[in-house]
């Protein structure tokens, strides 16, 4: 991958965000660490997106996260130079010195299952280095732009209560831009709040491709106040 290029397409002004939300129909919103609801569209990308031979069940591979590592340039090979402690080798495109400080970003996808009855199963990669830096503060404007967090409105499928053994829980169902839908408790005060409501303003959080900034991954990250 050419990671000037990646950054160029990183780097490109913000669009406006309910609209891009709108344009990422190939991602399935989830919640990571609450119930998931909804079905992967299928996308062509550097994710590649495939189908597991049946309509009903679908799968598909998206960003999921990013961070910033601080590290140490080890060993000098080539063109290329190892990253302490964990000894990764990478592109010595900086033209690093051994032993000088660096920051690293790192980058984790998922593959996401969705079966005919609309559970979801997460598969986490694991972290995989794809750049330098000289500084923190230049990887820390490369991380806002990949993990950006929007305010909006989505369609608020409706609400319900289940009660078992003299407890009550409440949940709202939600729609996102994308059409995914989740599966979210809720306390007494937000169920009445929200009964009679067809909207509800929503943070989600956008995780970007590096390798191409338009496509997108939507986690909800909470209820907007």
């Amino acid at each position: 991958m050419d990671w000037n290029e990646g950054r160029e397409r990183q780097a490109a002004p913000r669009r406006k965000r309910r609209s891009s939300l709108a344009a990422y129909g190939w991602v399935a919103a989830s919640l990571m660490l609450l119930f998931v609801l909804g079905a992967c569209s299928s996308s062509q990308t550097v994710f590649h997106t495939g189908s597991s031979g049946e309509e009903s069940i679908s799968t598909a591979r998206v960003p999921w996260d990013y961070r910033i590592v601080e590290g140490t340039v080890g060993d000098l090979i080539g063109g290329d130079m190892t990253v302490l402690p964990d000894n990764e080798l990478l592109p010595n495109d900086g033209n690093y010195a051994t032993g000088d400080k660096i920051w690293t970003l790192q980058f984790m996808d998922a593959e996401l299952t969705t079966d005919e009855n609309q559970r979801n199963n997460i598969r986490l990669s694991s972290w995989q280095t794809i750049k330098s830096y000289k500084d923190e503060k230049s990887a820390q404007e490369d991380l806002t732009n990949l993990k950006v967090i929007v305010k909006t409105d989505v369609e608020l499928v409706g609400v319900y209560a289940t009660t078992h053994k003299n407890e009550t829980r409440r949940f709202a169902v939600i729609e996102l831009p994308t059409g995914n839908r989740i599966k979210q408790p809720i306390d007494e005060k937000r169920y009445a709040a929200m009964e009679k409501e067809k909207t509800v303003d929503v943070v989600l959080e956008e995780v970007h491709d590096f390798a191409d900034y338009d496509l997108a991954y939507a986690k909800f990250r909470g209820w907007a106040e």
